[in-house]
């Protein structure tokens, strides 16, 4: 039987503001309900997402915990009177709602995927909320295919990095946009199959010409804004066009003719808000298609930076900078 405190650390904001309203706290150790379990957390992952949270723009859900964190990794302590999947003293990953900014986090069984031997985690923090959002967007509502070609912004994010990644695993051509020659050669080394300098050339006229004019399958767009319409212009005929961040504003001047006449779909997503089942679902996908990857070394996150959660201003302000390559982590525990 593992004895557990009463209370537990955690790292919140009383108002929204910069990074530097993040402060500790202490708050009553969670406890588990019938599907979930609490997991004593080694390493929390930090996404854009928290930085609008905290940001007062991206509240969490009604049912979630204030608390910033939307991935995290560690030893399940405690489960539900329901859950079978796992076991005190399990190593875990898991896609949370809310709450992974703390020593201790719950997490639905469902949403969790085992950690393998092999699998630092640091590393395993890094991979829930990319791997569930790029998987989601890119396979179940992009429908990308083997030999399809696929247009990637933010190609050193976190998701780009991750899109780069699992697209060459499952047979696409990648091209990504990044912010600089540096970037650029990072993205290459990933294995994306062009990487260009949006800051030095223009991508729609890039993307022509490496595709001989016949322009890509699908566009995975975190920027929106502006970028919609160039994005269609770098669409073949029956493109998908999938938005999951709006970076560059929420609203897009579109031609429905266009659309129309090239059978273009439009289509977008978030993950956050949607269904505890729809989670558990997204996650039997990923254990069945991604996770033997995940086993076997071949699919493993790019890291940026660890910081301590006592240093979660200085990681939320490397985020906001922009000059991260890969996934920023929060080590807890």
């Amino acid at each position: 039987m593992v004895e557990l405190p009463a209370t537990m650390t955690a790292m919140g904001f009383d108002a929204p503001g910069g990074p530097e309203v993040l402060r500790p706290e202490s708050l009553p150790l969670p406890q588990p309900g019938p599907d979930q379990v609490l997991i004593r957390v080694a390493f929390a992952g930090v996404n854009r997402p928290d930085v609008i949270q905290r940001q007062g723009f991206y509240p969490p859900p009604p049912d979630a915990s204030p608390i910033p964190g939307l991935e995290v990794s560690g030893e399940v302590v405690a489960v539900g009177r329901d859950v079978v999947e796992y076991d005190v003293g399990s190593r875990v990953c898991a896609l949370v709602a809310g709450g992974g900014y703390a020593e201790y986090c719950l997490a639905e069984a469902g949403q969790c995927l085992p950690v393998p031997p092999a699998l630092p985690l640091d590393q395993a923090a890094a991979l829930p909320e990319t791997l569930f959002t790029v998987w989601h967007n890119l396979f179940d509502r992009a429908w990308a295919c083997d030999g399809e070609t696929i247009l990637v912004h933010g190609g050193t994010s976190g998701i780009g990095s991750m899109a780069i990644m699992l697209g060459k695993l499952f047979g696409l051509t990648v091209i990504v946009t990044c912010g600089g020659p540096e970037k650029c050669a990072a993205a290459m080394a990933m294995g994306a199959d062009l990487a260009i300098d949006y800051k030095a050339s223009d991508f729609v006229d890039e993307v022509r010409a490496f595709t001989g004019g016949k322009g890509v399958q699908v566009v995975i767009d975190m920027v929106a804004g502006a970028y919609v319409a160039r994005n269609l212009k770098c669409l073949a005929d029956d493109g998908r066009h999938v938005t999951i961040a709006v970076q560059g504003g929420v609203k897009a001047e579109v031609n429905m003719a266009e659309v129309m006449r090239r059978r273009l779909t439009l289509t977008g997503s978030t993950m956050r808000a949607r269904s505890k089942a729809f989670k558990a679902l997204l996650a039997g996908e990923l254990r069945e298609a991604v996770w033997p990857l995940v086993i076997d070394g071949k699919l493993r996150p790019v890291m940026d930076k660890v910081f301590p959660l006592a240093e979660v201003a200085a990681a939320h302000a490397r985020m906001e900078g922009g000059d991260h390559i890969g996934k920023i982590v929060l080590q807890v525990g």
